[in-house]
């Protein structure tokens, strides 16, 4: 028994059961990749093999049904405002949102000059991390990522109060 017990004493967790949630959906966020603009390019290049958002546990899903994280790369405009927030509704709580580039935050460059531009995705959904840039580069995009797993690894989703 005490070869056994030599074998398996470094392999005990002991941690309270938030935290080990807290952990587990932190570590291993399934995105849904909703690039509207040049941003999208940038956002590829983030999972591409030079960076690698997948070291990260960033999974991409193509059905909103499937994802934790929307990441919203690009402008976005009044007529496609719409279908953000449905694909938004569609996901499966919790969910959070990353709005990538100075368009989905802001509404960019357009915003003075163009009735049809959004002025930031945050008036339709809510944002959890904002990542900027005009462009912003596939590091910010990682930054932003790991921002958004400190947000959750400090939530306590069993002791939350109801309201």
């Amino acid at each position: 028994m005490g070869l056994l017990e030599n074998k398996f004493k470094d392999n005990v967790l002991v941690a309270k059961l938030d935290q080990i949630l807290s952990w587990s959906r932190a570590t291993s966020p399934w995105m849904f990749q909703f690039g509207l603009a040049c941003c999208a390019i940038e956002m590829i290049a983030t999972g591409a093999s030079r960076h690698d958002m997948g070291r990260l546990g960033m999974i991409p899903r193509a059905s909103p049904r499937q994802a934790d994280v929307m990441i919203v790369a690009g402008t976005v405009t009044l007529k496609m405002s719409l279908r953000v927030k449905r694909l938004y509704e569609q996901m499966a709580d919790p969910k959070y949102v990353i709005a990538m580039g100075s368009c989905a935050t802001s509404g960019g460059p357009y915003w003075q000059h163009g009735y049809h531009v959004l002025k930031g995705v945050d008036l339709v959904i809510p944002v959890d991390v904002y990542v900027p840039g005009c462009p912003p580069r596939p590091e910010a995009l990682l930054e932003g990522i790991l921002k958004l797993q400190e947000q959750i690894l400090e939530e306590r989703p069993l002791t939350r109060k109801m309201v």
